[in-house]
């Protein structure tokens, strides 16, 4: 590259055969490649083509730069070397960019010249399939400065896209940076931007390896909808924030910039699956965070100017007409996404002041849809057994605890659509109402107007109900107004936050319930957690190892009781052999990763369960306060597996791995 940069920069008044727009006649990393006769220069779109094409480029004879523009009458001999002459005085400047700054050039007949007379391959970022192994050797802050874009790697080459090849200086800096030989191609200048934002993005939000060769090729040409809108609007709101910082303007929640930006991001989230958007500031003018959490783990989405921050905050509390005055204490609402040109969506919004008077925002999808099946939420064949038991009797009590974002709701909504009939008669009092069923009357809770579950229950039992779902018990007065419903002839579904079903009970106790009628009221409690699945597209298997095996039974056994037959090692492999065994071998199960789960191994949730169904010997310790212990004893020997156990289950079946159990479950 140094010969190019060397050649004929500094003649007054050349020949146009001493331009210094040359390209070189051989390339090291592409003098062994293949050449197509018939291969046209200019617009590629696969790395097949690229290839060919700069194959070509290498054995074409070199031709000026300013020689080109004269050809194809663009410029007259005299307008390039005045340009040459300008460029005597910073050599730093290439002679294109000299041409197009002085308004005798545009971009357009700048890219025509190289293409048509130096060979210069033209790239459509629109098609091209991205090797993120190659786009991850340039880091983005540089690739944003250089307007650099890496399509190829070879050994001892890096093909990268940019609006000016002929950026020597440029090019030494990438060289310097990556270790390796650049050989620059074009791609125009505004999808280069707003690509090299994407792609980073992408990497940061498929949380990627660092391992180059672990990295999918991906092609772009089918992202998410409106992926590519919000990346553009990112790059529009950093350009007016760079535009305004001289006049010490920040911009204004009004902005349409910002305005379709959010809308834009509220959408992907939405395609992406993400539960929750977190918006992040931070101070000494450090960019604005954004991150997605999808399948339960938070994942980069976006970085915005932090002068944008307070009209980014401002904008979502006037979306879901907060006080964007009072930036001292929390506030709580929510957004009807389609009120704003979305489609149906809600979104429940809190703002958290944080230090140096910043504000977080954290927003909740809640989608509206349909009931699932009690047999599609991944309970085992014995749970869903006694599920339907228990959830198809006259009366009593049924909860389904664990954390947040656990699933609770649909799998309470799981248990409605399944005795949903004509003859019954179902309430809800949910907060807010994120799952809709025909044949079932739902009522939003609203605690500011004093309708709070207490009062919305007490309201129902006077409605002729013959099942209540109350969205969530906690407090007193809820729990007990639960349990006279379920004494009194009839069946309530509610929730709690707790961590495994045994210690529901404590909890219960803990809020002031009577122990006899909670224990007379109770039906069952099914405890559960939420673990990523296997992804299907590459998931491998294998014959189980003997250590593996033993290292699954021991964790397995950990809370059986001393006298459960399982104790037994030979017993519980013959039961899982039976169960999941392939040809009388249990298998080991993995996924090396691919385009599909973006290279994690690891693609959508998956339940896990522990169902603790009353019984004599469960009502008798209910009442006495007994350790949650010795509830979990008992319950394992009529039957009940803990969430570890049925995790580990879930594993020997080829559906989530030891790690992902492991780390949800506390046993």
């Amino acid at each position: 590259m140094n010969s190019q940069k060397n050649r004929g920069q500094t003649a007054p008044d050349v020949n146009l055969t001493d331009d210094p727009g040359t390209v070189p006649a051989n390339l090291d990393a592409l003098d062994d490649l293949p050449v197509a006769a018939n291969q046209p220069l200019g617009l590629v779109e696969t790395p097949d083509q690229l290839v060919d094409a700069l194959a070509l480029q290498a054995k074409l004879k070199p031709i000026p730069l300013g020689e080109a523009f004269v050809a194809l009458d663009l410029l007259s001999v005299s307008q390039v070397n005045q340009a040459l002459r300008r460029q005597k005085e910073d050599k730093n400047i290439p002679l294109g960019q000299i041409l197009i700054n002085s308004g005798m050039l545009s971009q357009a007949d700048l890219q025509s010249a190289l293409v048509r007379k130096m060979g210069y391959p033209l790239v459509d970022l629109k098609k091209f399939p991205f090797d993120f192994a190659a786009v991850r050797r340039i880091p983005q802050d540089l690739a944003m400065r250089l307007k650099a874009l890496p399509l190829l790697e070879f050994p001892k080459a890096l093909v990268v896209a940019m609006p000016d090849p002929l950026n020597f200086k440029g090019n030494q800096e990438l060289e310097f940076c990556v270790g390796l030989k650049i050989i620059p191609v074009m791609a125009n200048m505004e999808d280069l931007l707003v690509t090299i934002v994407r792609l980073h993005r992408e990497i940061r939000m498929r949380g990627m390896l660092t391992t180059p060769e672990k990295a999918p090729i991906v092609k772009t040409s089918a992202p998410i909808a409106d992926s590519r809108d919000a990346f553009q609007l990112a790059h529009e709101l950093a350009k007016e924030s760079m535009d305004q910082a001289h006049e010490d303007h920040s911009i204004e929640q009004s902005d349409s910039t910002l305005v379709n930006l959010i809308n834009s991001m509220i959408k992907e989230a939405s395609a992406n699956n993400a539960s929750d958007i977190h918006i992040e500031p931070y101070p000494e003018r450090q960019k604005v965070l954004i991150r997605f959490r999808v399948d339960g783990v938070m994942r980069h989405y976006l970085e915005l100017p932090m002068s944008s921050s307070s009209a980014l905050v401002a904008r979502i509390k006037i979306m879901c007409d907060l006080d964007i005055s009072e930036r001292r204490k929390p506030q709580d609402g929510k957004i009807n996404f389609a009120k704003y040109g979305g489609f149906p969506l809600e979104l429940r919004v809190a703002t958290i002041p944080t230090n140096n008077g910043l504000e977080d925002v954290v927003m909740r999808l809640l989608a509206s849809s349909k009931a699932r099946s009690i047999d599609t939420i991944s309970l085992s064949a014995a749970n869903v057994k006694t599920l339907d038991r228990i959830i198809h009797r006259p009366s009593g009590m049924f909860l389904c605890v664990g954390p947040t974002g656990s699933g609770k709701t649909t799998t309470l909504h799981a248990a409605l659509g399944h005795i949903n009939h004509p003859d019954r008669k179902i309430w809800t009092a949910e907060d807010p109402v994120e799952i809709t069923q025909t044949g079932l009357r739902q009522i939003q809770v609203n605690p500011k107007i004093g309708w709070t579950f207490a009062t919305a229950l007490r309201s129902l039992l006077r409605a002729d109900p013959d099942v209540i779902m109350v969205g969530e018990i906690r407090d007193q007065e809820t729990a007990e107004i639960a349990i006279e419903a379920a004494l009194t002839g009839h069946l309530v579904l509610s929730t709690l936050h707790t961590n495994s079903a045994a210690e529901t009970i404590v909890r219960l106790n803990d809020l002031g319930v009577d122990p006899f009628s909670f224990a007379d009221s109770l039906q069952g409690i099914l405890a559960q957690r939420l673990v990523r699945r296997l992804c299907p597209k590459c998931v491998t298997r294998t014959p189980l190892p003997d250590e593996v095996l033993v290292e699954l039974i021991q964790d397995y056994q950990s809370a059986l009781p001393e006298a459960h037959r399982e104790h037994d090692y030979q017993t519980l492999t013959d039961i899982w052999t039976a169960r999941y065994g392939l040809k009388g071998r249990l298998q080991h199960y993995h996924a090396p990763g691919c385009a599909h789960c973006a290279d994690t191994g690891l693609k959508g949730r998956v339940g896990l369960h522990e169902l603790m169904s009353s019984s004599t010997e469960i009502r008798q310790l209910v009442q006495h306060r007994a350790r949650p212990r010795d509830l979990q004893a008992a319950a394992i020997i009529e039957g009940m597996r803990t969430l570890r156990q049925d995790g580990i289950e879930k594993v020997l079946a080829g559906i989530t791995t030891l790690a992902e159990v492991r780390a949800t479950t506390n046993d």
